[in-house]
Parts: structure tokens; C-alpha cells; sequence
């Protein structure tokens, strides 16, 4: 028995075997993984999340969509100022670029966000255990920490699983992160390379294309299909292909990659062409291999739960993205449906709400892309290739900027608006744009779509004027009257 001022002092190694409980768990701190928690927090629910790269965001905010927007910004502006400033009356000499600062300046940006995550988890609630999250049972995660420390053991009532992708392997190349270079490495770059080649004209490959071809790398991009922009409507394609060639790069679509070897500081390329077999050998400085992402799901543990994967290695799930042990749901990139952030935050903020409320929504046919070369390519919805194969009569409306007053005064005008709209009725089908502020503009398009709008709808809306959003009312007055000024 204790006497009166005793107190009862537990040893550190019990407290540490105790399991410590929570009402949800998030394996995962990229943009669905992050979204989930706080928003289960906000819905009243004890919350925790586990994130092992010591910093909150994901491959999105560290590695992905928002470095290499600093250096597509910065880059382009930096064109800008050595190519395009003379015919605007601006006489600029001797511009130089600083790949040490032009990294300072990525790296700040992710910093910043990072750091803002953390604060935003504070704000709401979610406790953040920076580890590796292992399952032991349907209901207990072990956390290996990352930072040093003892293991902790969490017991979940609910469960999220958002642990993300990572770049797919090529089958015979080596990635050593300096001659021959994921994603990852090709944002990291110390300096620039003579000549870049890149296997894959998919979204990430043609961005960093752009990157590095405008601050002096000659480029060169190979494409095992007959087109770039895997995704894009087929004259969107052949359009960005035509503007992206004249920016100075090089294309070898058709072609796929037989080898890929790094020799001293060169990395060799082989190539062969998929008509005619014939081959072509090439070196580069640099090799980035961007031929898509793979689930990741490297120390979860979940074949000791027995969670089903499909064939390619994504995680079976339900509507409500739950497993077959209903208490563990799924969301991102490590399930089915499109790696973009902004589609795992909605799914993460709708797996929440499945949690507290019973009920969750995300539309599938309503999820934009982008690809942040300049001009901007964005598009949602269908594109004709998907019409025709559902066999929809379909009209289209198009608008081109160079008939836009504000692209014209900005000096900018490559590219188009284009509406694809239901023959009878004008409901908006898809709507695709390549063009200046392309990504913020198919927000106006994604609204339409959601309310089931006509395109009538839209070119009775009073647009600013002037304003590039013109192209867009116009190219909706397309589809079912004429143009005013094309």
C-alpha cells in the first residue's frame, strides 16, 4: 500500500510495451495519407499518423509536384528573360542561371511546406510518429522509429493506408541517382547536363524535359508509342508535341530502349524502333528513366493480414475503399485510379468521412491533369478517342488564344481551349486546353462537369474581359452557335 504523498511511478520499459490506441491510424503522410488525418480529426476522431521519411507530404511535396514546379518556374522564367524580353522592350544582358541557387530556392519551398503540415497537425489534433509503420495484426501497428528512440505499438479501431508509389524499374537499367536518374535524382541535378535523354513523354518526363532543355541541355525524349502525353486527347498530343519540338526538343517516338549503360561519366543508349526493328546507338550525359510509378508498399507487412493485391501490385478495395478486413481502408496511389495528389486527398478526405459518417464522395470521371510545361496542358473529363470508342455523338468547340486579347498583350499565345459536348443536349463531356494558365483555368471546367452543365450554360456566363478565361467562353459557344472573335 502507497502512504499518503507517495506517488506510483511506472518503469519506462513497461510504458513503452504498453500499446497506446487510437480511433484512426494513417500509414502514410503524402497528400491523401495527411488529408485523411486531419480531416478524421476535425470529424471529432482520436487521430494519428505514421510518415518514415521524417518529413510530412510525400513524394508530391519532397520529391515530386512541388520541386519540380520551382524549377519549371524558375527555369521558364529565366528563358524568359534570355529569349523573350527584347520584343517586349526590355533589353537584358549577360543573364546567367545558378543551378546552386535555383536548388536553394526548391529546396526552401519544400522546407516551408513541410514544416506547415506539421504545424497544421498540431492545430488539429493528429499525433505524428515519425517511423515505419508495420502491421502485426488486423488492429496493432508497430512504428519503427526514424529518429532514434524506442519502438511504439498502436492499437487502431480504424485504419488508412496511404503509403504512396515509387518510380518503376526498366528491366536491364541500373539507377545510380547521377548518370542515370529517376524523377528523384533528375530534380536533384548539381549541374546541367550537355545532353539529357529520357525514357518515357509521359507527364513527369516532359516536364523535366522542359526544365533542363531551357537552362542548356540538349534533350532527347524516347517513347515506346507512336505519341507523346499518354492520357491526352490525341490532337492535344500531336499539338504539344509540335510546340515542345519547336521549343528545341528531340523526339524518338516508336522506339523502345534496349540498353542503357553507364560508362565512366557517359551512360550508352540503345534504342529500336518498334516498326522496322532497326537500331540506333546514342550517348547522353544523363538517363532519366520516367516510365511510370508502382505502388509501394515495401514494409507494411500486409501479406501477414492477408490483404489481397492485384496483378499489379495495387491493393484490392471496395467503393468505400475498404479491404477485406473492413476497419482498413486504402487510398492513393497504393490502389487503383490515377497517381495525381489531388485525387488521393479526395479519396483521403471521403475514407474520413466513411469513418465518422457512413457516407464519402469522389467522382472518377471528374479528375483534372496537368502537365506544367509552358504552355500548360490540362484536361478533364473524356477525350474523343474514349467517345468514339463508347460510340457518343459528341460536338466539339475550339478557341484559339492567339484570337484572346489578354494572350496577345502577354505576348503568349500558343494553344487552344477545346470543348468536347454531348451532340443533343451540350452537357460538357471533356473539356482540354493547352495554353497559358492552362491548370488554373480547368477548375472553371471541372465545376461544369460536376453540376452537369451544358456549354450554353457556360458562354451565357459573363467572363472579365480581358482575360484568357475568354477562350474558354468561346470555345463553349462553339460547340452549339459561332464564335464572336475567331
Amino acid at each position: 500500500m502507497l502512504k499518503f504523498g507517495q506517488r506510483r511511478f511506472l518503469s519506462t520499459s513497461r510504458i513503452l510495451a504498453q500499446a497506446i490506441k487510437h480511433d484512426v491510424v494513417v500509414i502514410g503522410g503524402g497528400p491523401g495519407g495527411y488529408v485523411a488525418a486531419i480531416k478524421a480529426a476535425q470529424l471529432g476522431l482520436d487521430t494519428a499518423c505514421i510518415e518514415k521519411r521524417g518529413a510530412l507530404g510525400g513524394t508530391c511535396l519532397n520529391v515530386g509536384c512541388i520541386p519540380s514546379k520551382s524549377l519549371l518556374n524558375n527555369s521558364h522564367l529565366y528563358h524568359t528573360i534570355k529569349h523573350d524580353t527584347k520584343e517586349r522592350g526590355i533589353n537584358v544582358a549577360d543573364v546567367q542561371i545558378d543551378i546552386g541557387q535555383l536548388q536553394n530556392a526548391k529546396e526552401k519551398s519544400v522546407k516551408q511546406l513541410t514544416g506547415g503540415i506539421e504545424m497544421l497537425f498540431k492545430k488539429n489534433g493528429v499525433k505524428y510518429y515519425k517511423g515505419s509503420g508495420s502491421f502485426v495484426d488486423e488492429h496493432t501497428i508497430n512504428v519503427d522509429p526514424v529518429e532514434g528512440g524506442d519502438k511504439v505499438e498502436l492499437k487502431a479501431d480504424n485504419v488508412i493506408i496511404a503509403t504512396g508509389s515509387e518510380p518503376s524499374p526498366f528491366p536491364g537499367i541500373t539507377v545510380d541517382e547521377e548518370r542515370i536518374v529517376t524523377s528523384t535524382g533528375a530534380l536533384d541535378l548539381k549541374e546541367v547536363p550537355k545532353r539529357m535523354a529520357i525514357i518515357g513523354g509521359g507527364i513527369i518526363g516532359l516536364e523535366m524535359a522542359s526544365v533542363w532543355s531551357r537552362v542548356g541541355s540538349e534533350v532527347t525524349i524516347i517513347e515506346y508509342r507512336d505519341s507523346i502525353g499518354a492520357g491526352m486527347d490525341a490532337e492535344v498530343a500531336k499539338s504539344t508535341q509540335k510546340f515542345l519540338t519547336k521549343q528545341g526538343l528531340k523526339f524518338k517516338c516508336g522506339a523502345k530502349v534496349t540498353k542503357g549503360e553507364r560508362v565512366g561519366e557517359v551512360v550508352n543508349i540503345e534504342i529500336e524502333t518498334t516498326k522496322d526493328g532497326k537500331t540506333e546507338q546514342f550517348e547522353a550525359d544523363v538517363l532519366l528513366v520516367a516510365v511510370g510509378r508502382r505502388p509501394y508498399t515495401e514494409g507494411l507487412n500486409a501479406e501477414a493480414i492477408g490483404l489481397d493485391f492485384d496483378n499489379r501490385g495495387t491493393l484490392v478495395i471496395d467503393s468505400e475503399y475498404r479491404t477485406k478486413h473492413p476497419h482498413i481502408r486504402v487510398i492513393g496511389d497504393v490502389t487503383f485510379g490515377p497517381m495525381l495528389a489531388h485525387k488521393a486527398e479526395e479519396e483521403g478526405i471521403a475514407a474520413a468521412e466513411f469513418i465518422k459518417k457512413g457516407h464519402g464522395h469522389v467522382n472518377y470521371g471528374n479528375i483534372p491533369s496537368v502537365m506544367y510545361t509552358h504552355p500548360e496542358v490540362a484536361w478533364v473529363g473524356q477525350n474523343e478517342q474514349q467517345l468514339k470508342e463508347a460510340g457518343i455523338k459528341y460536338k466539339v468547340g475550339k478557341f484559339p488564344f492567339i484570337a484572346n486579347s489578354r494572350a496577345k498583350t502577354n505576348l503568349d499565345t500558343e494553344g487552344f481551349v477545346k470543348f468536347l459536348a454531348d451532340a443533343e443536349t451540350q452537357r460538357v463531356l471533356g473539356v482540354h486546353i493547352i495554353g497559358p494558365n492552362a491548370g488554373e483555368m480547368i477548375a472553371e471546367a471541372g465545376l461544369a462537369l460536376e453540376y452537369g452543365a451544358s456549354t450554353e450554360d457556360i458562354a451565357r456566363v459573363c467572363h472579365a474581359h480581358p482575360t484568357l478565361s475568354e477562350a474558354f467562353k468561346e470555345a463553349a459557344l462553339g460547340t452549339f452557335d459561332k464564335t464572336i472573335n475567331f
